[in-house]
């Protein structure tokens, strides 16, 4: 196991509707970022789930701000 990585059994999965939630966007929104590799997810049956640490990644890293000097 790699430095900062959690047991699976620790990791919290959300499904599509959860993470469109959470973001306030659209579910094809989600699955859009999901099949872009933007946002990782695994393949359960013919649903996805989105660990919930990288749904939080990914809105930290795209977060806009104003910069000040």
């Amino acid at each position: 196991m790699a430095a900062g990585e959690r047991p699976l059994n620790e990791v919290k999965f959300l499904t599509v509707a959860e993470v469109a939630s959470v973001m306030r966007v659209s579910k094809m929104t989600v699955y859009r970022l999901v099949h872009s590799g933007h946002l990782p997810a695994i393949r359960v049956g013919r649903s996805f789930r989105v660990p919930e640490q990288a749904v939080h990644e990914y809105l930290r890293e795209s977060f806009v701000g104003v910069e000040t000097a």
